[in-house]
């Protein structure tokens, strides 16, 4: 649902902090999405974040993205192009969870549409971000930020 949440700090990812407030699962924009967060706080404009997780690698310590045809993934991000568009704050953020990859690259092998309108999002001014996740039996804590290669 609508979840809020108005722990200030809540986010460890300091691009992403200094909100008052955290909303999921907020319908949004021309396709009929959801946006996973909406984070505001009064006087700020609010910033729009839409979250993927990153599952698949390949050798070379490189993510890929996404693992199989995602036309979802392709709408979320012409979404988050025509916030951008509006002067909104617009975010992707990758969170990976395995630990031996250090960077995420679209799988143009898998769903080439999909690299292309990642390549137009970043052109575009969409903030494009990915992190890494430690999964254990007692937390999934952000690890570490990793990089965005769109060679």
């Amino acid at each position: 649902g609508d979840a809020q949440s108005t722990i200030p700090g809540l986010f460890v990812i300091g691009e992403l902090s200094g909100y008052a407030a955290i909303r999921r699962e907020v319908p949004f924009g021309e396709e009929r999405s959801r946006i996973d967060l909406l984070l505001e706080s009064p006087g700020r404009e609010p910033c729009y974040v839409e979250v993927k997780n990153v599952t698949a690698a390949v050798t070379g310590r490189v993510a890929l993205f996404p693992d199989a045809v995602s036309e979802r993934g392709a709408k979320h991000l012409r979404e988050l192009m025509r916030l951008k568009a509006r002067g909104l704050r617009a975010v992707l953020v990758f969170c990976v969870q395995r630990g031996d990859v250090d960077e995420v690259r679209p799988a143009d092998a898998i769903d080439p549409a999909y690299g292309r309108t990642l390549r137009e999002a970043i052109a575009a001014g969409v903030e494009v971000m990915a992190w890494r996740a430690r999964v254990t039996t007692r937390a999934i804590a952000i690890d570490a930020r990793l990089g965005v290669r769109c060679p």
